[in-house]
């Protein structure tokens, strides 16, 4: 790490106890920071998180977020899911203590470039490829942020001649300072997280700020079919360049090929790896084929847009499995392909009512008290032939930890009614 010294002694305030909440604070913790972690949830809820703090002194707030432990601070932490209307946010502020994400800590320490990817859909998959052709390009990569584990976790280990591919999120935007990736690669930009962002416009200029320090020896990468980003780089001072999709290329692919040649990693290298690779958990992930209905587990897809090409690329009819948290998105728009894709849906979580009052009068709608009710529900509803795919248009918090957690479960009831089907064959 370069800069270990830059947090000695520091009072820090950490604020939600999340994965990057936790990385984060034990890191600071060993530079000799002195950490106050706070985090709204009951002690109970985060038992497995609070043992995987580093130390008791850690100082640890829970249930409650109380004025003291931001007080007397020198800087605060915000975990990616923690709005700025939170209280502690606000406390911060009033005293005039400076809030930082969690990656803009992490790239403080940093000693090697950064390859940041962010979008709407498809950060992970671009992400995941292109730490796949840098290693097959003899380089080390450490792929990290919002796929694996956080920049913070990572960094310890980091050394000047490796390469961070980093998947961040609009949320780990918002509060960076001087975080500089030399590579930024914006897969494409859809409306999302509209229950945080007042518009797309003020989402957009959170993603924005992904070039907020870029200069021009930096590189920003913008996909050329995306109808956002022709105003997108105004103002940015890197190298704008665009990648396209083409035959044989789709757009996450194309993005990798254009960030390796700026590299100097020739498009066999890319291709070869492309060959090679089975696909991420949680994504378009095909779990079990029971009765002649094939089972997607298509987690990930957490906006409309995901969804939408999802479907597109099933060849058959379709069951889906939809709902989470609402994120504000017009779920309106997939209403002309779930007339021609979509045999029925299935609803869960927090979304159910919101989502069967568009579908309703178009396509036949169940809701389900849970994610095992779900897939029994919509295997009855499938015919031999048709896939169900649980691909929610919305986030996972109302019901999972995480997009994983729900894409687990999903993968358990499919593999516990195909052990019944089983028997009872």
């Amino acid at each position: 790490m370069k800069n270990i010294n830059l947090y000695s002694g520091k009072k820090i305030a950490v604020i939600g106890l999340a994965r990057s909440g936790l990385a984060c604070a034990n890191l600071l913790h060993s530079l000799g920071a002195h950490v106050r972690v706070t985090d709204s949830k009951q002690r109970g809820e985060l038992a497995d998180t609070i043992r995987q703090l580093a130390s008791r002194q850690i100082t640890l707030e829970c249930g409650v977020h109380t004025e003291d432990t931001i007080a007397g601070c020198d800087m605060a932490v915000l975990s990616p899911g923690i709005p700025d209307t939170a209280l502690p946010v606000q406390w911060a502020r009033a005293r005039g203590i400076p809030v930082y994400s969690e990656i803009e800590v992490a790239w403080t320490l940093c000693p090697a470039p950064v390859i940041a990817v962010t979008g709407s859909n498809g950060k992970t998959t671009t992400t995941t490829l292109m730490g796949l052709v840098l290693e097959a390009a003899g380089l080390r990569a450490v792929v990290c942020g919002n796929i694996g584990d956080p920049f913070s976790g990572e960094v310890a280990g980091i050394r000047p001649q490796d390469h961070v591919v980093l998947e961040v999120s609009s949320f780990q935007l918002e509060h960076i300072r001087t975080f500089k990736p030399h590579i930024a690669i914006v897969t494409n930009l859809n409306p999302n997280h509209l229950d945080r962002y007042g518009d797309l416009q003020e989402y957009i200029g959170a993603k924005k700020r992904i070039f907020l320090n870029q200069d021009e020896g930096d590189h920003l990468l913008l996909n050329r079919g995306d109808r956002a980003s022709g105003e997108f780089a105004a103002g940015a001072r890197s190298k704008v360049s665009y990648f396209d999709e083409e035959p044989g290329l789709n757009q996450n692919q194309a993005a990798v090929v254009k960030a390796a040649g700026i590299m100097g990693i020739s498009r066999g290298v890319c291709m070869k790896v492309f060959a090679d690779f089975k696909g991420l958990e949680h994504r378009m992930e095909q779990v079990a084929r029971i009765n002649g209905v094939t089972f997607i587990n298509d987690s990930k897809a957490t906006t409309v847009e995901s969804a939408m090409w999802a479907l597109r690329n099933i060849p058959q009819q379709a069951v889906l499995i939809a709902g989470g948290k609402d994120k504000g998105l017009d779920y309106r728009l997939i209403l002309d392909l779930a007339r021609r894709k979509l045999r029925s849906c299935v609803l869960i979580g927090q979304a159910a009512d919101k989502i069967a009052s568009v579908f309703e009068g178009v396509i036949d709608v169940e809701k389900a008290g849970d994610m095992e009710d779900a897939v029994r529900r919509a295997f009855e509803k499938a015919s031999p032939g048709d896939t169900v795919i649980l691909s929610p248009m919305c986030s996972s918090y109302d019901m999972f930890v995480d997009y994983e957690e729900r894409g687990r479960v999903f993968k358990k009831a499919v593999l516990d009614l195909e052990a019944n089907a089983r028997t009872s064959g």
